[in-house]
């Protein structure tokens, strides 16, 4: 049916929102997933985390002059189960009845 290949993992409403983000721009910033996404930070550290221990995002801590600044971008795992997560998603699209 589908269903089974809907990660659980991606299949949540931010962690969702943060990989199509990342798969559109390659890399992006703490403070620019928080505004794209209208998220807390507490709630976007806590996504990212979730992400990060499962392997499907790297993240890079580094000082802008003196500023820190931490950025994000997918691994190639990260992005192989964002692809298998769309093909279950379209199969399960196309097992709904038609009208």
């Amino acid at each position: 049916m589908g269903i089974e290949r809907l990660d659980p993992v991606l299949h949540e409403r931010v962690r969702l929102g943060i990989v199509v983000l990342l798969v559109r721009e390659g890399e992006l910033d703490f403070q620019t997933l928080k505004r794209e996404l209208g998220v807390t930070d507490g709630n976007l550290s806590q996504h990212l985390r979730v992400l990060e221990e499962a392997g499907i995002i790297r993240v890079k801590k580094r000082f802008v002059g003196r500023r820190p600044r931490t950025t994000y971008r997918l691994t190639e795992d990260g992005l192989k189960r964002f692809e298998i997560y769309l093909q279950g998603l379209q199969e399960l699209l196309r097992s709904l009845p038609k009208e």
